[in-house]
């Protein structure tokens, strides 16, 4: 193992039981160690994604992990060991990712050890708050409208929620794939998406996007509900829906086979060449993230009760290293 001279101890957000986001402290505890293709990562700055307060408030990760436990999953930092077997980083090398989603990675907290693939090369031009922002929120855009929905020039391409931590990167992405961009959004966040690139924004306090919009080819929720149902009116025979939260009874996969249009739910996952294709994007100047608030880790429950209101555009990132 390669490494430069770190602690032995670190600071890191746990939680003991589900619950309010009072329930976040700080505490110290032992830095792990990489493993056989692992990296330890200096972590300089935190996403908050809404996963991490939907798990604190369940109590429980999707694999089954139950407190205490360390919440987070986007990193940006420095790497500080690699183990056995990474060529890929060397220690001082700047890096972002999404480790070991959806298992727990611990992100709020001073280090973090993950598989080197987890990770991708940080942006150029990006600090690490803003490289924090993106890994999650951005993946999940771009798998599922690059991977999985294939998104081509002129297609006409729903986004609810567009001013959100995925929204307004799935606004960007969309666009530089050449797409015709629908949002939903309020209206005070309409002068900012077309910025983005959106060509079309449907306030969703005031205006029914269902019977607005007609022969749409994808649709990007993150809503559920009623939603979906909805959204499948808006789509062409061949269009997909696609779902970013797990499907219920209210979920119109019979409704979405009736009618000749894919719906289907899409989990983010931890990729490599995902995180250098958006890197590259960024350094494109095709892609910019929002943060909405920077707090430091002694915070992250107030950062959750932010989330939680509903009302942020972008991210909210939590500074570990004085970033």
């Amino acid at each position: 193992m390669h490494r430069t001279t770190t602690p032995t101890t670190m600071r890191a957000v746990s939680q003991d039981a589900a619950g309010a986001p009072d329930v976040l402290k700080v505490v110290t505890v032992r830095r792990p160690d990489p493993g056989r293709g692992e990296i330890l990562v200096r972590v300089h700055a935190a996403g908050v994604n809404p996963a991490d307060w939907k798990t604190r408030a369940r109590g429980v990760f999707a694999d089954g992990t139950t407190p205490p436990f360390t919440l987070g999953f986007d990193v940006s930092g420095v790497v500080a060991a690699v183990g056995d077997g990474v060529a890929l980083f060397r220690p001082g090398d700047a890096v972002f990712g999404m480790p070991r989603f959806p298992h727990p990675a611990g992100a709020y907290a001073e280090y973090v050890t993950a598989p080197a693939r987890h990770f991708a090369p940080r942006p150029e031009g990006l600090s690490h708050v803003q490289a924090g922002a993106l890994p999650l929120a951005a993946l999940t855009a771009w798998q599922a409208l690059v991977d999985t929905a294939d998104v081509r020039p002129g297609q006409r391409v729903l986004i609810h929620a567009a001013a959100g931590g995925v929204g307004h990167l799935a606004v960007q992405i969309a666009k530089a794939r050449g797409a015709h961009v629908i949002g939903t959004a309020s209206a005070a966040k309409h002068e900012l998406l077309r910025s983005l690139g959106a060509d079309e924004l449907i306030d969703h306090r005031t205006q029914d996007f269902a019977a607005l919009l007609r022969d749409v080819d994808v649709v990007v929720d993150g809503i559920g509900g009623p939603h979906w149902a909805r959204s499948l009116r808006t789509l062409r025979p061949g269009g997909t829906l696609l779902s970013l939260l797990p499907p219920d009874d209210a979920f119109p996969a019979q409704e979405a086979e009736a009618a000749g249009v894919r719906a289907v739910f899409m989990l983010v996952e931890p990729d490599h060449g995902g995180l250098r294709a958006i890197a590259s994007l960024v350094e494109e100047g095709l892609l910019r993230v929002l943060v909405d608030a920077v707090l430091p880790l002694e915070e992250a429950a107030r950062a959750h009760a932010l989330g939680e209101r509903g009302r942020t555009t972008g991210k909210i990132v939590l500074s570990v290293a004085g970033a």
